[in-house]
């Protein structure tokens, strides 16, 4: 939700780098080989009418992932990333294959 925890409060997974080195360690202890990792992007949308749009939060989320998936050399080999319409996706952790479609923003009344 948020791209990069600044070290106050509880470094917790709703921040992105937080995540990702929790996600990472935890394939890893699950008996997965870094060399054999890839990722699949998804996200980064400006999806709400708020502040949001001010911090860039989205963008954010954006730079810290392929940041991170760099310096640990882990490939991208599918991405949808960025724009303004949320995503829905299904994930087949049995095939790796993600299925996704866009959400369009609800009107308000």
């Amino acid at each position: 939700m948020m791209p990069f925890w600044n070290g106050q409060g509880l470094a917790s997974p709703k921040y992105g780098n937080i995540a990702i080195e929790k996600l990472l360690k935890n394939m890893i202890n699950l008996g997965s080989n870094r060399k054999d990792l890839i990722a699949k992007v998804f996200g980064g949308a400006a999806v709400l009418n708020s502040s949001e749009c001010i911090f860039n939060i989205g963008e954010r989320n954006i730079d810290i992932q392929e940041s991170i998936l760099k310096v640990e050399g882990i490939k991208t080999v599918a991405s949808s990333v960025g724009g303004n319409l949320g995503r829905k996706l299904i994930f087949s952790t049995e095939t790796g294959q993600v299925r996704m479609k866009y959400i369009k923003k609800s009107q308000s009344l």
